[in-house]
């Protein structure tokens, strides 16, 4: 068992670090390749062999801190514009992998102002450059990151859906149990109201003919063994009727399964246990042998589950009219084994079955491991009316059984409460909240995709609003002042605008000047007006 899981956790190993040796070569690729072509700087294999190592410390760091990678890759791009490529891919994978929505923001918020101060400020680039990479963080780091958060949501909805269909199906055999569980109840409530009561009868009928004078001694001897027979009898019945009671019926154990061979087979499956009881100790009446039985049980089946490896101990101690019983692990030496999370619901009713003997169970955390002690009597006699929990407030009292409006209620003998006939929540139902959170998960998940599409365009509306004044501030020459312009005026008695804006296309000026008429959201060039010597030499519209 310890080998199986250490085997599955070196496969996933083995696949994240060929998964994560792809993706540095698909990213390096770029990279690579420009700084091995023609022409090269001077120390183009230092700046090579940095990049590429600054992408293999990013591609390292991914699964662990996500948007520290992030922040590596785009620092890289102030060495390599190639990097340019990776940033999508690693804003993508911080998204999936689960960074925090307030950190991603407050990442994304460091890199625009510390781009905008570099530009704006340092570089002196204008609004056009600033406005380019801006749109290049936003739909390269904010929307690939947005995508991979939608996507990290998909897969939370897929396993909320699997859990919600596996919580419906237990409900649907839970409901089939409690029918079975009600009409074995209610058996057993005939058994003991009818069958107990004319035993009872017929015993004392019997003692009264063992001691009545003027009976033959033959006859005498013979009522007194039909009044043992009849005691043994209703202990047979009382049996019978705890096994109805205790749901014995579900049990896969094999028959009359001692604790020793439990032990034994726990040992054969692989556990280490050590078994510490003499014979004498061992030798117990059957209810609480099979009592005795399940508490052993569920402890080894806990602790092969959650403390796998560990070694466990079963201790069963025989002291006057009661057996302790005690099974002890030690602490965990490996991670549980893979599963569903468990909900105590095993311990909750293993306590009720030693209740229903007259026992006690604790079970908690001891020294690092975990202890379950039951003790039991050696005679029992099952709870009384009084006995039984209080049944919860939803749950009528006085519910009748089947189609006999005077019977007594259909009892949920493992929990301890009369359960209603008709169709509703019981006591432990999780579907209503199983249900409630796939609804919460597929709300997450369209509102994701909402926020995935709607807040780029949202961000990009905002960005040109921002941009727009930046690049019209003092650079706009309207049409009636462009046509005011006349071929061979000088400059300085032209009035033009203090400001102007870049050439299109990246080009330069070659003793131009480039104006726009404000046309939004770019605010792209509109007027080109070339001078020589000072004065106004060409003036023409620019197309677009």
């Amino acid at each position: 068992m310890e080998a199986r899981w250490w085997h599955h956790a070196r496969l996933l190993g083995d696949r994240r670090r060929v998964g994560d040796l792809l993706l540095w070569a698909a990213l390096a690729a770029p990279i690579g390749y420009a700084g091995i072509t023609p022409p090269r700087p001077p120390a183009a294999v230092l700046l090579l062999t940095a990049s590429l190592a600054l992408l293999a410390l990013a591609v390292g760091i991914g699964r662990r801190l996500p948007l520290a990678a992030l922040l590596a890759v785009v620092l890289g791009s102030l060495l390599d514009g190639n990097f340019v490529f990776a940033i999508p891919v690693f804003s993508y994978l911080a998204g999936r992998r689960g960074a925090g929505t307030a950190r991603a923001a407050g990442v994304f918020g460091v890199i625009a102002a510390a781009g905008t101060g570099l530009n704006l400020g340092l570089l002196g680039t204008g609004p056009a450059t600033w406005y380019l990479l801006a749109s290049v963080l936003l739909f390269g780091g904010v929307f690939p990151w947005l995508l991979g958060r939608h996507r990290r949501q998909q897969r939370a909805l897929a396993a909320t859906e699997r859990r919600h269909a596996e919580a419906v199906e237990r409900e649907r055999r839970s409901a089939v149990d409690r029918i079975r569980l009600r009409e074995r109840a209610r058996i057993a409530q005939e058994m003991h109201d009818s069958l107990g009561h004319d035993l009872s009868l017929i015993a004392l009928r019997a003692a009264a003919l063992e001691v009545a004078a003027d009976l033959a001694p033959a006859h005498r001897a013979a009522a007194g063994e039909l009044r043992a027979s009849v005691a043994a009898a209703t202990e047979r019945l009382r049996d019978v009727i705890g096994v109805l009671r205790e749901n014995r019926g579900w049990d896969v154990r094999p028959a009359d399964e001692t604790v020793a061979e439990l032990v034994e087979g726990a040992r054969d499956a692989g556990m280490t246990v050590e078994l510490r009881a003499a014979p004498a100790d061992l030798d117990l009446p059957p209810m609480v042998a099979h009592a005795a039985h399940r508490v052993v049980r569920e402890a080894l089946t806990n602790a092969a589950r959650y403390a796998p490896g560990a070694p466990v101990t079963v201790a069963l101690t025989r002291t006057g009219d009661r057996v302790d019983v005690r099974v002890v692990n030690a602490p965990a030496v490996v991670p549980p084994l893979p599963g569903p999370p468990g909900h105590g619901s095993g311990l909750l009713a293993l306590r009720e079955r030693v209740r229903l003997t007259g026992g006690v169970l604790d079970a908690g955390r001891r020294d690092g491991g975990f202890a379950v002690r039951a003790r039991l009597p050696l005679t029992v006699d099952g709870p009384t009316p009084d006995d039984r929990p209080t049944p919860p407030p939803d749950v009528p009292a006085g519910w009748s059984a089947g189609d006999d409006p005077t019977g007594p209620p259909p009892f949920d003998l493992a929990a301890g409460w009369p359960l209603p006939d008709r169709p509703g929540p019981v006591p432990g139902d999780r579907s209503g909240e199983a249900a409630r959170r796939l609804r919460d998960a597929r709300r997450e998940v369209r509102r994701s995709l909402l926020v995935a599409f709607g807040a780029p365009v949202t961000l990009g509306l905002v960005l040109s609003l921002v941009y727009y004044p930046l690049a019209t501030a003092g650079a706009v020459l309207d049409r009636p002042g462009y046509e005011r312009l006349r071929v061979g005026d000088p400059r300085d008695g032209l009035g033009l605008p203090r400001r102007q804006v870049e050439p299109p296309d990246g080009g330069t000026a070659d003793g131009c000047e480039y104006y726009t008429d404000g046309n939004f959201p770019f605010a792209e060039p509109t007027w080109r007006l070339c001078f020589t010597d000072g004065r106004l030499a060409s003036k023409e519209r620019i197309a677009r």
